[in-house]
């Protein structure tokens, strides 16, 4: 009876603990479920957010991508501009050369002129000095005039013509000197054209060369500002080509084979080709496929406006190969290239985005002649660069 009493009592001392420790689980189920809801609608907000983001930053590419199209087309009328005022200012500087010459001659002619002139000053004086002389003779004469009556009429005779060689001096003197006042005013009217051209032409040059500096500012700001968008293109091809080989890395794992060189994704060639071979193996048609896939998801993200292009790029052993097939190490990497870049194409990889070049055997990047070095130098580089 003691017995059976004793095990009455235990049995009902652990049922009130079972059902503690089930409501404790309980309680804790609760409480994990409650933070993973919690957690789940940060990550919700998080991801909304970053898609937001992203799509503001697709926006903001297109409209620069758009201001950097614009402003190639201002510069290049710019560009226009400047080449047609550079002929104006060339054909205004021709023509202020030739106005100079013509001014020279002008000078020339002026000078001639002035000569002229002084000569037929000198011989107008002359004649004035001839002109006193006779009138001092005629007086004389006049005076003896009343001493003789021949002497007077012989006075009168040579009166007479003194006083027609007078009057003739005159007239040639008056003649003379219109002459001179209208050569005069003629050659003072072309130095005046001339100078009225020299300052038009003077004037247009200056305002050339104002318009001309104006330009060549502008060209300097638009070629600073289309470099800075160029820069900025070029850091996004560096992020999406960072971004490429870590999915690549990731893709095809650690393999010794494979591996990243600064800008480059280097794979041996043992790895894809048979030796003295351009036809791909089983082995590496299935590490470029991977490599397809990534190319083909990491394509989708890159804006249309980023001129990309996967560059794939063939290198031999120092070697030499002569087959029919490969009559040098040439004709071998640049077949290995081009069954790559073929090999892409059949895997949805647009053919605008390939490009494939064979280097033979001169870029190796080990210089020994060790089994090991040949081999490092045996290899397919893919690079992600702009076309």
């Amino acid at each position: 009876m003691l017995g059976t009493g004793r095990r009455v009592r235990y049995g009902l001392n652990i049922w009130p603990g079972f059902v503690d420790a089930l409501a404790t689980l309980l309680l804790v189920f609760v409480f994990m479920l409650s933070l993973f809801m919690a957690a789940q609608y940060y990550m919700s907000e998080a991801l909304s957010g970053r898609n937001a983001t992203i799509a503001q930053l697709r926006l903001e590419v297109e409209q620069l991508a758009r201001t950097l199209s614009l402003e190639r087309e201002a510069r290049d009328g710019l560009e226009q501009e400047l080449t047609a005022l550079g002929e104006e200012l060339r054909a205004s500087l021709a023509r202020g050369e030739e106005l100079e010459a013509s001014l020279e001659q002008a000078r020339g002619r002026l000078a001639a002129r002035d000569q002229r002139l002084a000569e037929q000053a000198r011989a107008v004086a002359s004649l004035e000095q001839d002109v006193t002389s006779l009138r001092g003779t005629r007086e004389e004469l006049r005076q003896a005039l009343g001493e003789s009556r021949d002497e007077l009429d012989a006075a009168r005779v040579r009166g007479t013509a003194l006083e027609t060689q007078l009057a003739d001096t005159e007239q040639r003197l008056a003649r003379v000197r219109r002459e001179a006042d209208e050569e005069v005013a003629r050659l003072s009217r072309q130095v005046a054209a001339l100078r009225q051209q020299l300052q038009e032409v003077a004037a247009a040059l200056e305002l050339s060369e104002q318009t001309v500096a104006e330009q060549r500012t502008e060209i300097r700001d638009l070629g600073q500002r289309l470099n800075t968008a160029l820069a900025q293109k070029v850091q996004e091809l560096q992020d999406y080509r960072s971004e490429f080989f870590g999915r690549l890395r990731r893709v095809l794992g650690d393999h010794p084979d494979i591996r990243i060189v600064g800008d480059r994704f280097l794979f041996q060639s043992e790895l894809l080709f048979d030796s003295a071979s351009a036809r791909l193996e089983p082995a590496g048609r299935e590490q470029l496929r991977r490599v397809a896939g990534t190319l083909m998801g990491l394509s989708e993200e890159i804006p249309a406006e980023i001129p990309w292009v996967l560059q794939v790029e063939g290198h031999t052993d120092r070697r030499p190969i002569n087959t029919p097939e490969f009559p040098s190490n040439w004709e071998l990497s640049t077949a290995r290239a081009n069954s790559i870049v073929h090999f892409l194409i059949a895997e949805g990889i647009p053919p605008s985005r390939l490009a494939a070049a064979g280097f033979g055997e001169y870029h190796p990047v080990a210089e020994g002649d060790s089994a090991a070095d040949l081999r490092r130098n045996r290899r397919i580089e893919l690079r992600l660069t702009r076309r």
